[in-house]
């Protein structure tokens, strides 16, 4: 039992430090970032448990982490890729933009199988996809090259 309480305390502070360092970690090229972030294990096992445990860690340090931890849809889906991939779940990391009256937006989110990941509506309905970071490395979403920044442009 002791060494479970352990454990858990000890993600949640590797949760809380990487959640704090995201900021400073966005100041690199996204091709960078990709690489920092990204998983060179991959486990076998997945445990929905400890998939359940990291969500909910979090949303712990986002908001009971301040000043040290910035909330927002960066350090969440940051935070979350980097444990959950680690974790062993093939997710992605997708950045988008959208318009919201005359001004752009960002936004990220988690995609596991094609499909928004812990998202409470589509981001895809509001933010077009611009880069993606996922076990194949990061890249350039082709939606945005195919139809996004026109579409964006001349809204």
């Amino acid at each position: 039992m002791k060494l479970r309480l352990f454990s858990n305390a000890a993600l949640f502070l590797r949760v809380l430090a990487f959640a704090a360092a995201v900021p400073y970690l966005l100041r690199l090229k996204l091709s960078t970032v990709a690489r920092v972030i990204e998983s060179e294990k991959n486990p076998s096992v997945l445990s929905e448990g400890r998939v359940g445990k990291i969500v909910a860690y979090v949303e712990r340090a986002i908001r009971h982490g301040r000043p040290l931890v910035r909330p927002g849809c960066l350090t969440r889906g940051v935070t979350r890729y980097y444990f959950l991939r680690r974790a062993g779940m093939d997710v992605a990391l997708c950045f988008g933009m959208g318009r919201l009256d005359k001004d752009f937006i960002g936004h990220c989110w988690l995609a596991s199988d094609g499909e928004p990941f812990l998202e409470v509506e589509d981001p895809r309905r509001r933010y077009i996809e611009m880069y993606r970071i996922s076990r194949e490395g990061g890249r350039a979403s082709t939606h945005a090259e195919a139809s996004g920044m026109r579409r964006l442009s001349h809204s």
